[in-house]
């Protein structure tokens, strides 16, 4: 590998995000020696002048260990009320710790609608660029004491994605109880080898993704390269690595191979079409025939109706939606001109009689280019 690729020194902007196996034991307790070391590093990457933001699991599992309790909790009221209580432990452990090194932190509480929302999108772009502009490493998490399918899925390492393209960072780096991608589960075979870059993830790159981790996590190696794949076409290096080596967190930046580097995908997406492709909320299907798919796929065409065979689910102009070619896989996703009512009555008709159809005429396009992102 060429030292080049793994100059992080100059990086101004750095997301770096800790599992739950990386700030509790199994038992829920905080594992403060670990959390005192991710600290010390951050502050010292803080006093550089480098823009730092911490996305931090371990609340469900920190309340969980206060709580009594053996394991995660199974039910979707036992998790919220285990994050409510272990959200403030934790923010507690990291403003205490911090400030003993001079800096400030502020917390972020985020879920999937904050995302999927434009308009909520955008705030929260603004108020994590404000408090990076005050001085601030924000403290981000899942707001998991209201959320439901981010509870279920276990969603941090998208999230921390997610956060590190919405303020355009330079690396992502990935903490979790596994040293990186390794050729098999390290645990089972004990000829497995690490794989020290990435350059795209491929089908077979991600069949090497095992089960969930920890008894206390719920993330797993396969949310891990979805999250590297999101940073990757946001133009963001990822780094997948344990926290349990000494300051590993320096050393990556220092340009050590250490873990797993995955690349930044030559063709970075734009910010708009980045939301549409990982952050807005699918709102329905577009089905489309041979014709449309090969125009969209091969010629970079915007959707027409003349090419639509049939929507599903019940949605207004400017949903975001998922278009399906002949052999049911998803061609891409985009922004709709039209509702699924509208769409229902013009589908497979020419252009030209939108307006005899509806009695009016907004736009050409089902599904305009500008608003398409093709499955990446």
């Amino acid at each position: 590998m060429k030292e080049n690729k793994r100059n992080f020194s100059s990086f101004k902007r750095i997301v770096v995000k800790v599992g739950s196996s990386s700030v509790a034991y199994a038992n829920g307790k905080p594992n403060l020696d670990q959390i005192g070391s991710l600290v010390r590093q951050l502050s010292g990457l803080h006093k550089q002048g480098k823009e730092v933001m911490l996305v931090t699991s371990g609340a469900i599992g920190t309340g969980a260990g206060r709580l009594g309790l053996t394991g995660r909790p199974r039910t979707i009221p036992a998790k919220q009320a285990a994050a409510a209580v272990g959200q403030g432990i934790l923010m507690h452990i990291y403003e205490k710790l911090f400030s003993e090194y001079g800096v400030t932190v502020g917390q972020v509480l985020l879920t999937r609608e904050d995302f999927s929302d434009r308009r909520r999108f955008l705030n929260a772009g603004n108020t994590l660029h404000a408090l990076l502009q005050f001085g601030v490493i924000p403290v981000i998490n899942e707001n998991d004491t209201v959320a439901v399918d981010e509870i279920k899925l276990g969603e941090n390492d998208t999230l921390s994605a997610l956060v590190a393209g919405l303020v355009d960072a330079e690396l992502l780096i990935l903490l979790s109880d596994i040293q990186g991608l390794y050729t098999a589960d390290p645990r089972k075979d004990h000829a497995a080898r690490l794989i020290r870059e990435v350059g795209e993830i491929t089908p077979a790159i991600e069949s090497l993704a095992g089960g969930v981790g920890s008894k206390m996590g719920s993330g797993g190696m396969i949310t891990k390269i979805q999250a590297a794949r999101i940073a990757s076409h946001s133009g963001v290096f990822t780094v997948l690595t344990s926290p349990a080596e000494k300051d590993i967190i320096l050393r990556i930046m220092a340009g050590e191979q250490v873990g797993t580097v995955f690349l930044p995908s030559a063709n970075k997406l734009e910010n708009k079409k980045r939301w549409i492709a990982y952050s807005s909320a699918l709102c329905g299907k577009i089905h489309v025939d041979d014709g449309a798919a090969a125009a969209l796929v091969k010629k970079g065409k915007s959707l027409l109706p003349s090419g639509v065979t049939a929507s599903e689910g019940v949605f207004e102009i400017g949903s975001t939606v998922s278009i399906i070619g002949p052999d049911q896989r998803e061609i891409g996703r985009g922004i709709t001109c039209y509702s699924s009512v509208e769409i229902d009555l013009i589908k497979g008709s020419q252009t030209k009689e939108i307006s005899r159809i509806l009695g009016y005429k907004d736009y050409d396009e089902v599904v305009h280019r500008n608003n398409l992102v093709l499955n990446l």
